[in-house]
């Protein structure tokens, strides 16, 4: 069973840029389709972005495309989200997931069954 936990979270200012990494324990981390999601309280989880196995097919959100990259180093068991040009839109609690089942790269929640605790960006105006 891999486990995640999310890190680089924080509160910076809109247009600047912020770094999420999400570090998996397990040895079995390269078997799995990795994404992130975020929720706003009342809302439910919305995909920003997923990449596959080996990092060849990545998938982004209408509302991130263009700002967020995500990649993964298989050797480091990591997944990193790099955030450019912030909005206080995507202030969000950020998830990292993982999906060792699914044939194909997925974009809803429901097909990733290991998640981290998540971590909290703020975009202030």
């Amino acid at each position: 069973q891999v486990h995640l936990v999310e890190s680089g979270g924080g509160l910076v200012q809109a247009g600047d840029s912020l770094r999420l990494s999400c570090a998996a324990s397990g040895r079995t981390f390269a078997n799995y389709a990795m994404a992130w999601f975020r929720q706003t309280p009342g809302n439910e989880r919305e995909f920003v972005a997923a990449i596959n196995w080996n990092g060849f097919i990545k998938y982004y959100g209408d509302s991130v495309n263009g700002r967020f990259t995500i990649s993964r180093d298989n050797a480091k068991n990591t997944v990193s989200l790099q955030m450019d040009s912030l909005k206080p839109e995507d202030t969000a609690v950020y998830y990292c997931a993982g999906d060792q089942t699914s044939a194909t790269l997925r974009k809803t929640e429901i097909a990733y069954e290991i998640w981290g605790r998540g971590t909290q960006v703020t975009v202030s105006s």
